[in-house]
């Protein structure tokens, strides 16, 4: 039986009521996310409150609204939230993202989100599983088109997705007004292809900066030099 929580260095996330467990990709997105600055973060699909939990660490003085439309995943992140040292600035929120942006009047410095990506996959028995992990209930262009609603004029969208996906989105950037200003692809070994893309969109045109991260060096659980220093705050045995 997988275990039902993760530990952290400094928290601990209980997954065993949500469908979407403790991952590589939530890690990623959490700890590379440009968040330092932000007074404001929204956490899009939060399930069980990994990254907003991750962002509260690095960002000392932000309050954090994460929002999920499932509810056993909401009951989850407020459990999660509420054992963290930082239960006064995180906020969980049942509701989609379309009739959030459709409420809310404030907007965010950042928005973070590890999205539902698997539009062509067979649907999962489980349906909070295939919430999680299906865009029906979520496509690239209602993702687009509320972030951007919901962003501040000077803020940025994190998201981590997979390669084909992702180039997907960013096709479709610019007819929301939105920028790709950072951009790093992953690669789970050295000379291999990468699985995965961490982007950051602005409002404003600046000049795309690219990287590639790489996970492990080639040997089982041997991680990179670049991934230790992304996680070391985080991983217990980084």
């Amino acid at each position: 039986m997988p275990n039902p929580w993760f530990q952290f260095k400094q928290f601990t996330v209980w997954h065993d009521k949500c469908a979407m467990k403790v991952g590589t990709d939530g890690v990623l997105l959490g700890a590379w996310a440009g968040v330092e600055q932000a007074q404001s973060i929204l956490d899009v699909g939060t399930g069980s409150g990994l990254i907003a939990l991750m962002t509260a660490q690095r960002n000392p003085t932000a309050t954090i609204t994460a929002i999920d439309i499932e509810k056993s995943a909401v009951v989850q992140a407020k459990e999660n939230f509420n054992r963290s040292p930082w239960a006064n600035r995180l906020i969980a929120r049942q509701t989609s993202l379309e009739e959030f942006a459709l409420s809310e009047n404030a907007t965010f410095d950042s928005i973070i989100s590890n999205p539902p990506y698997f539009q062509q996959s067979l649907h999962s028995p489980d349906e909070k599983r295939t919430l999680a992990r299906h865009s029906t209930h979520l496509t690239p262009e209602a993702l687009l088109s509320h972030c951007a609603q919901l962003l501040s004029p000077n803020g940025a969208i994190h998201l981590i997705m997979p390669i084909t996906e992702g180039n997907k989105l960013l096709a479709k950037m610019t007819d929301y007004h939105l920028f790709c200003v950072r951009q790093t692809f992953v690669c789970p070994i050295p000379n291999h292809d990468p699985k995965r893309i961490l982007i950051s969109l602005k409002l404003d045109f600046e000049p795309t900066r690219t990287s590639t991260l790489t996970i492990e060096t080639g040997i089982r659980h041997q991680y990179s030099e670049d991934f230790i220093r992304l996680l070391q705050s985080f991983y217990l045995k980084l």
